[in-house]
């Protein structure tokens, strides 16, 4: 699996090109799953459909919906070239892909996963570094992430949330990355690259 973990979609036109490239073949033959999971409120559901706009604008026809509200099987991910996960909260978003049974299923996919905001972080040790801006309001006190990256992502970073970031840094045994929203992480072969500019 090759993961491309973005701050704010494709709002760089390189991170767009960088996920065409992957993929390696036309977009109307892309099969991508979409999950809007973590957002669960009208100020974060907005956000889920510019994502999904961001891809019909691409040409991917084949979008299919998919909420982690149940036992995935298999079979609901198999055929998918693509598993793009959107932000929202990232406290809730893990619990549901635990409790849904997706991150043992994630193990074995063999294509593209796009995470956004949120949908980065949950692949990352620990989704502890959401907390200075997301509400923990289901009480998780399990705050585990995927671990398929050893690295947490701090997405929309700004300059002046320096000292937050300072600070989880300062606590954390695990290494953390800022990525503004012009920026994605491509993990592909155990190597990192930085994808934009901050």
């Amino acid at each position: 699996m090759k993961l491309l973990l973005t701050s704010a979609g494709f709002r760089n036109k390189e991170v767009e090109t960088k996920f065409l490239e992957l993929l390696g073949k036309p977009p109307a033959e892309i099969n991508l799953i979409f999950i809007p999971t973590a957002s669960r409120f009208e100020d974060e559901l907005k956000y889920v459909e510019i994502s999904r706009q961001e891809l019909i604008h691409l040409g991917i026809k084949n979008i299919k919906t998919l909420q982690l509200d149940h036992q995935i099987t298999k079979d609901e991910i198999d055929k998918a070239d693509v598993i793009y996960v959107c932000g929202g909260n990232t406290f809730y978003l893990i619990q549901q892909i635990r409790q849904s049974g997706f991150d043992k299923l994630l193990k074995s996919f063999q294509g593209l996963y796009v995470g956004v905001s949120a949908g980065s972080i949950v692949v990352g040790p620990n989704v502890e570094v959401s907390g200075p801006w997301d509400e923990n309001d289901i009480n998780l006190t399990d705050t585990t992430g995927m671990n398929i990256v050893n690295v947490a992502l701090i997405p929309h970073y700004q300059r002046k949330e320096k000292s937050i970031v300072d600070d989880l840094k300062a606590k954390a045994n695990y290494e953390i990355i800022k990525l503004t929203d012009n920026q994605a992480m491509l993990a592909e072969n155990d190597k990192m690259t930085m994808i934009g500019e901050a």
